[in-house]
């Protein structure tokens, strides 16, 4: 297990620290709100999706797990018959009884609120869109499974241990399996497809299910070849190469899912049998454990399955970035880290070594055979920070004619670069990086590159640079060279990082995730494998590490299984500048308790309980207490040296979280565990109590994360591990409603917005007219000269800057008086950017919520004066307390019908 150093923390730290701040402060400072008529210039019209009747979840009361079939059916059916006597008009789509009780439906926003408010209705929620992970194939990286396996012992489990997950059925609730790749040849025993081929295609998404779960996207069969694939032939295998497959597809060939397809293939697989379940998909930023599948997949848990989830991959957009099933209490959530080793195409030099290179998109692949003599620009080094640049003269022309020229990275682009060595004659380009590791160019543009460029890394290129005066030339032999990733074994950059919303720890463990070679159907590669990243394929690695366990000791009870990993996991450090920082753990929101080790889960015989301290907000308790319980099931004496491992703190902003090194402090059982390690001792078969008491870092910004380990260091056996984490300040200090961006400036928001104006109007902002809405369709000519007939009715655009428990939407008369309650909704997440250039279609930068000027009784309001009122109650909130509740006041408007 990776040591972490007692007082790492205490040492100088090249650390970026950043500044406290409020979450989503922008990243542009905020334009002051000005008397006027309003602001133009939205790049699109919003209409279409704000009218789109919307997909929704309706719970009703009572736990399916502790009622029977007859008492769900029987209060479904009065759903329905009440439904209909109060003349609600929505689409009933499909109905859940044993993981969760209630339907889907479609409905438009006021039948939804009326729905709500119904008798014996727990909540209502939206089914979330969920976006097949990226599948992008990378043929320079193959990385082969071993190396993976051996970042967690699944290697030594099945060579010294002998398991293969024999007799273990693993269920993968995902795009499908290869039914015809011999990976998984005679294993699939049971399956569906809930949605057929074209679902998603063209925006379309009719279901066409039928039983073969054959995948035709590409997802599905890679996650399940991590699993547990074998091709005896080829010597592959996955982490559990012997399990049973379940296949369960909710993806069409390409496009998104929803959470209600999801939320069926999760009943199905419970249903099955299956004693593993894995989900390598989610909602980005939805992370509460009420959660429609969140609170599924806990109940998957209550009923005897190991539920296995990936983390996310939208680390890049900030903190409490998590979201999907992988939030439930006991759902094992995965974090990702980077493969150790990658496998690149490589040239040979003359002096008869290989260096490891990718080949540039844009630009033609080398031919196999090639030999050329390397030159560089005279006078070029590897401190040179122009190189190859117009700016410092580029090259003399003809200078490299039919030679290959070294050129390092730094100052203008790698077109730029490539274009001026094929200008001056250059047969071939050779990028190197100007820091650690490689680089992955692009050379497209206008004139084409039309020689090969390749780039190598830092090492590799002042090596290179060293021989040239000695004449050396390279070949491209198309050879491999499998060299040490330089981000290998540290998180993955995309590896989402939490907390939840209601500040419980997540993730809970990590695993290799990053360049991972596996399995992919025969249709779409002819060779049947891959090289994927994502958090997707760091959640099946631990699916087979459950499968190998639950192969070995069959009882163990699918809600400890988390605790018998995390208990047993090694910790993982921060990158910084290019290299780990021994000894420094990583932010134990982004890594949990550390990488799983399967070989220390197998041999551990005692096992501490919880297994992670969540410790909140520091606001009303500063210093928390917490007993954690060691159970020794073992004939044999433990003795162990305690002491406080701590991580990273996670300072900035929510968007641009920055280290810090300012650490909570520690104490057990009344010792100074900072200081100097507390000897413990647990005899056979018997308990010991850890009484810890934490400190939130004094020094640390307000509204940080802070967070760091237990760490339990074996004189007899293996280490264990304890992660917590908490909150520094008023976690309701946290701005609900954030800042948008558009064009470069930032606007306070939430926005009123008057398509039929082509015009918004931002928060606080004093008009000097008052707008009018008609809810007449009218064609506009908006300020980008395009046309649309849109409704002229009102609505908001709300940036969401941090999760909002419940989020009421009202109308106002003019005298500020509440005239009727639109909506309300709960458990809503945050938005992934407050930048209308950076929103995508997985990242939105806005939240709508639209009037269709009728009152929640379906009747029209009458003409007159009016407000849009939102309240945004925040998490872990008290709605006694006004504090804790954020309110936005739209301008005043009038309806003229």
């Amino acid at each position: 297990m990776n040591k972490p150093a007692k007082t790492a923390l205490l040492l100088s730290l090249s650390l970026v620290l950043g500044a406290c701040g409020q979450n989503g402060v922008p990243t542009v400072s905020p334009e002051a709100p000005t008397a006027g008529a309003g602001q133009r210039n939205l790049p699109v019209t919003l209409r279409a999706e704000l009218n789109t009747p919307g997909k929704w979840f309706v719970e009703l009361e009572g736990d399916p797990t502790a009622l029977s079939a007859q008492s769900v059916g029987s209060q479904q059916a009065g759903f329905r018959a009440q439904a209909k006597a109060l003349g609600l008009r929505y689409q009933e789509v499909q109905s859940y009884s044993t993981l969760f009780n209630g339907f889907s439906i479609v409905a438009n926003g006021a039948e939804v609120n009326r729905i709500s408010r119904m008798p014996g209705v727990l909540g209502v929620y939206r089914v979330n869109r969920v976006e097949l992970p990226k599948t992008d194939i990378s043929a320079a990286l193959e990385p082969q499974m071993f190396y993976a396996k051996g970042m967690t012992g699944a290697d030594i489990a099945q060579n010294e241990l002998g398991l293969t997950g024999k007799g273990v059925k693993v269920g993968v609730i995902d795009s499908g399996i290869d039914v015809d790749h011999p990976a998984f040849k005679g294993r699939i025993v049971a399956g569906h497809d809930f949605v057929g081929d074209d679902y998603g295609k063209d925006g379309k998404y009719v279901p066409v299910p039928d039983e073969n779960p054959d995948d035709c996207g590409g997802h599905g069969t890679h996650v399940a070849g991590i699993v547990g694939g074998n091709v005896p032939e080829t010597g592959f295998k996955g982490v559990a190469p012997d399990v049973s497959f379940g296949a369960y597809r909710i993806f069409g060939c390409s496009g998104s899912s929803y959470d209600d397809v999801i939320l069926a293939a999760m009943e199905r697989a419970q249903k099955d049998g299956m004693q593993v379940v894995n989900m390598s998909l989610g909602s980005a930023f939805d992370n509460w454990r009420e959660t429609p599948l969140a609170k599924a997949a806990d109940r998957m848990v209550k009923k005897g399955v190991v539920m296995v989830a990936s983390g996310g991959n939208s680390g890049d957009n900030g903190i409490y970035s998590m979201g999907g099933p992988t939030m439930g209490d006991n759902v094992i959530s995965v974090a990702s880290v980077d493969n150790v080793k990658i496998e690149l195409d490589s040239f040979s030099l003359s002096d008869g070594s290989k260096i490891g290179y990718y080949a540039a998109s844009g630009a033609p692949a080398p031919t196999k055979g090639l030999t050329l003599p390397v030159t560089k620009k005279a006078g070029s080094t590897p401190t040179t920070v122009n190189d190859g640049c117009t700016v410092s003269g580029a090259f003399p022309p003809n200078s490299l004619t039919g030679q290959a020229v070294l050129i390092r990275r730094g100052t203008c682009s790698f077109y730029e670069k490539a274009i001026n060595a094929q200008k001056a004659g250059a047969a071939a380009v050779i990028l190197y990086n100007n820091a650690a590791g490689y680089i992955n160019p692009t050379v497209a543009g206008d004139p084409a590159v039309t020689i090969p460029v390749v780039s190598v890394s830092d090492v590799d290129g002042k090596k290179i640079d060293a021989l040239i005066a000695r004449g050396v030339k390279l070949t491209f032999d198309g050879g491999k060279v499998a060299v040490k990733n330089p981000t290998g074994d540290t998180i993955s950059t995309f590896s989402s990082i939490g907390m939840s919303a209601e500040l419980e720890f997540k993730p809970d463990v990590a695993a290799p995730g990053g360049n991972i070679f596996s399995t992919y159907p025969l249709s779409k590669e002819a060779s049947g494998y891959a090289v994927l990243s994502g958090t997707s394929m760091a959640s099946p690695h631990v699916a087979g590490i459950a499968a190998l366990l639950l192969e070995a000791y069959p009882k163990i009870q699918a809600k400890d299984m988390r605790t018998v990993l995390m208990n047993s996991a090694s910790l993982r450090w921060f990158f910084n500048n290019g290299a780990p920082l021994q000894g420094v753990p990583d932010y134990a929101q982004r890594q949990g308790a550390g990488m799983v080790d399967v070989v220390n889960a197998y041999s551990n015989t005692v096992r501490a309980t919880p297994s992670k301290l969540s410790l909140g907000e520091s606001d009303t308790f500063a210093t928390r207490s917490k007993v954690v319980v060691l159970k020794n099931t073992g004939a044999k004496r433990e003795v162990y040296d305690v002491y406080h491992a701590p991580a990273l703190t996670i300072s900035g902003t929510t968007l641009a979280p920055t280290p810090s090194n300012k650490t909570a402090t520690m104490t057990i059982n009344g010792s100074n565990v900072d200081e100097a390690a507390l000897e413990v001792v647990v005899p056979p078969f018997s308990e010991v109590e850890l009484n810890v008491t934490v400190t939130p870092p004094a020094g640390a910004a307000d509204k940080s994360q802070y967070g760091g380990y237990i760490y339990l260091e074996s004189r007899t056996g293996s280490n264990l591990v304890v992660p917590y984490g908490g909150f520094k300040g008023d976690y309701q200090s946290l701005a609900s409603f954030g800042n948008l961006i558009l064009g470069g400036k930032s606007y306070p928001a939430p926005w009123l917005v008057d398509d039929a104006a082509d015009t918004f109007y931002v928060k606080g902002q004093t008009l000097t007219t008052t707008p009018d809405y008609t809810f007449k369709n009218v064609e506009v000519t908006f300020s980008d000269g395009s046309k649309d007939t849109v409704m002229d009715a009102p609505y908001l655009l709300v940036n969401l800057a941090h999760q909002i428990r419940t989020m009421t939407f009202e109308l106002l008369d003019g005298s500020g008086n509440v005239v009727d309650t639109l909506s309300k909704e709960d458990y809503l997440g945050r938005n992934c950017t407050n930048d209308f250039a950076k929103r995508t279609s997985t990242c939105s930068a806005y939240y709508p919520l639209s009037w269709d000027g009728k009152l929640s009784n379906g009747k029209e309001a009458p003409n007159g004066t009016y407000q849009l009122r939102l309240k945004a109650l925040k998490p872990l909130g008290d709605e006694s307390n006004p504090a804790h509740t954020e309110v936005y006041t739209s301008q005043k408007f009038d309806v003229k019908r």
